[in-house]
Parts: C-alpha cells; structure tokens; sequence
C-alpha cells in the first residue's frame, strides 16, 4: 500500500467544482495549475463517515455495501492522476483495464451466487436438513478467513474484547437472517424466495422509521410496488408453502435489524474493513448457528443421510454438491465485497437487482419450475420496486452526506 508520503509533489490540476474544500476561493483561472506539498491535509480528508461506511457494507445480501475502508481517499487517488487524465470538468477519465477488471468482478460474482442457489438447492432436495448445511456454509466461510490471515493474504485486523462484544449482536441477527433463508430455500422454490427477499427495503424502512428515521416520499412510493408484486407472486405461485414464506421473511427481518443493530455498536471501529468484519461474522454466527442446529434436527442427520446417498447413488456426488454451496456461498459474498471496493452504493444496488433476476431466471431454468404467467408478473413488479427503492434511497444518502 502506497503511503501518502510516496506521492510526487509535482503540479497537480485541481478543479475547483471537484475540490471546493481544497481550492482556494480567491480568483483562480479554470485551467491553472496548484501546486501541493503537503499531503498529509489532503490525507486525513474524509468525505464520508465511517458509520456511513459501516450501515452501507451491511445491507444484504449478505449482499454487502459500501463499508470496506479504502486504502486512500478518493480525492488523493484523484489527485494523484496525471493531468491528461482528468477531463475538464474535474472528473477521472475511465480507466479501459479498471473497467474490465471490474466487469470480471461483477460476473464472478453474478456466476458464484447463480452457483451457490443451485448447488444450495441440489443439496437440500435430497438432504432437507438445512440447519446443517447452513452450519456447514458457515464453517466453510470461517476457516476460508483463517486462512487467508494466517497466509497474511488477507491482513488480520487487530480486535480486542469491545470489538467483539459490539459485533454479537449483528451476527446473532446474521445468523437469523441466514438460517432463515436456508428454511425456505428448502420448502420452496429458490425463484420464489428470491421474490420475497426482494421485499427486504419494505422491512428495512418501517422498521428504521420506527426507530426515529426519516424516509422522503419517493421512498414511501417505491416501496408499494415491492408489496403488491410479492403480495402477487405469493397467491399465484406452484410451490407455494407457508413455511417457505414464513422462512423468507423472517429472513429479511434478521438482515435489516443487523443493519440497524450494526450502525449503533460498530460505529467505533474504523481499522476492521468490509471482508474482516464479514469473516468474524461468519465465525460467530457458527458459534451461534451449529449448536441451535443439533438441538432442532441433530437427531435425524444420520438417517437423512443415509436416504440422501441412497437417492443419489454415489457419495462423492453429494460430498460435492454440499462443499460448493459451502464454498461459493462465502466466494458470492467476498466478491460483492470486491465490487464495492470500486463502485458506488448506487451501483452496487442496481447491480444487486439484476443480479436477483438472473438469479431467478437461472435457477428456473434449471429446476424447471413452472411459472404462471400473472407470478412472473407480480416478480417483475416486485423487482421494479426494488430498483425504484435503490434509486431514491441513493438520492436520500448523497442528501445526508451533501448535509455532512
């Protein structure tokens, strides 16, 4: 990582429509050339708050927002582009490489959420046990942390007890939103439970406006679409089970209440980033997670799986199918995390609903479950709001920071 006091003091272009914290407000010519020496200011700049950072890493998905802490400010990473590559508006040009690196991005993390449904699934179909293999997905994304910091491929962050005494109430709602969602995968379509998760910013709304938060209209109007698509889906679809749906929506309850939970008690903690703090979620919602799962189904896993090897005829196939749910269910979550690194929540958000579109799309495609015209309308209606709820919930947050 590059320290600030590596950076050239060569003559750097420095709009003043870019930077008016930086630029002086005398008489400057549009095209003059400023010249800084002293980077240090421009380092301890911070546009945004790290508890807004923190309440943007963790809403779903896990599909995780814009927490993760970056290395540098996004003016110094600015400023420290060559003239030629600033238009004259202030703004960066685009990088050709930087976007394709991050369209791989984007489709590694379409390709392992698409995986992980179907293999989730697959799974479950012959081994409806999910409180074990939500346990076991867990697992796998725990030991992938530690490895990763004790091969310092990933840096380990420094905690001490506060940090993880704040941190047991965000996983503890994690582990619910999870395990949730393992419940309806297994009782219904994945189609449909991606449906009704879509119904999230419904929760995530009534519930923060319950707590002392304020919504404008455009994100009270968007959210009536969510709840009449869903509402419709619901009534129309084959597989319909109220246990699937019940599992789905308490889902969507554990994940907004972490985020809320989230933005109180981990305000404090600037030094974790976005991947540190989701491992030691992860390791904390096994803790939380496995012992619950013995006690509700621990009694039937050894007779299930004997009915499971049985159906499927070879055991490798199963062990198989189990591991890459595991695997990619912490890879579809890591690369989200990646994307953030570079993208804004707006972005993410846009990119998040068309990824729960293909999703749907592909996993009917490979389940061919049968989908009546009137619930593959009241989807699209569900998902439309979902991307109207993205849109004016951005132009809320760019108002709070704009306040700031």
């Amino acid at each position: 990582m590059m320290s600030m006091n590596l950076l050239p003091s060569s003559s750097l272009t420095l709009n003043k429509h870019a930077y008016p914290n930086l630029v002086s407000r005398t008489h400057i010519s549009h095209h003059a050339n400023l010249k800084v020496f002293n980077f240090n200011k421009i380092k301890n700049h911070q546009p945004t708050s790290q508890i807004h950072k923190v309440s943007n890493f963790l809403e779903n998905p896990f599909e995780f927002n814009n927490f993760g802490a970056r290395p540098t400010s996004q003016i110094v990473k600015s400023a420290s582009e060559s003239p030629q590559d600033l238009t004259p508006d202030g703004e960066t040009k685009k990088n050709p490489n930087k976007t394709l690196q991050l369209a791989i991005v984007f489709g590694f993390w379409y390709f392992q959420n698409i995986v992980f449904n179907i293999y989730n699934k697959k799974a479950l179909n012959i081994f409806p046990y999910p409180w074990l293999l939500a346990s076991f997905q867990l697992f796998v994304g725990s030991v992938w942390m530690l490895v990763l910091w004790a091969t310092k491929l990933q840096p380990c962050p420094k905690i001490d007890k506060s940090f993880i005494i704040a941190l047991l109430g965000p996983a503890l709602f994690h582990t619910i939103g999870h395990i949730s969602a393992c419940v309806s995968f297994s009782k219904v379509a994945v189609s449909f439970t991606h449906v009704i998760k879509s119904a999230e910013p419904v929760f995530s709304v009534v519930f923060s406006s319950a707590l002392g938060d304020t919504y404008p209209l455009s994100v009270w109007l968007s959210i009536l679409p969510i709840v009449m698509g869903c509402s419709l889906a619901a009534v129309t679809e084959v597989s319909f089970n109220l246990g699937g749906l019940w599992g789905a929506m308490i889902s969507n309850v554990g994940f907004v209440l972490r985020n809320i939970y989230s933005k109180k008690s981990l305000q404090n903690f600037k030094q974790v980033n976005g991947l540190n703090l989701y491992g030691w979620i992860t390791i904390l919602s096994f803790f939380y997670l496995f012992p619950v799962a013995i006690f509700v189904e621990g009694s039937q896993w050894v007779s299930g799986y004997h009915k499971a090897i049985a159906s499927i005829g070879t055991p490798s196939t199963f062990y198989l199918w189990v591991l890459i749910s595991g695997v990619f269910y912490h890879l579809y979550n890591q690369s989200s995390y990646q994307a953030l690194d570079d993208i804004s929540p707006l972005t993410f958000s846009v990119g998040n609903t068309m990824k729960r579109v293909v999703v749907i799309v592909s996993t009917v495609i490979v389940f061919r479950n049968p989908v009546r015209p009137l619930n593959a309308l009241g989807s699209a209606i569900a998902i439309f709001g979902t991307f109207l709820y993205s849109q004016a919930s951005s132009k809320k947050k760019a108002a709070v920071e704009k306040k700031d």
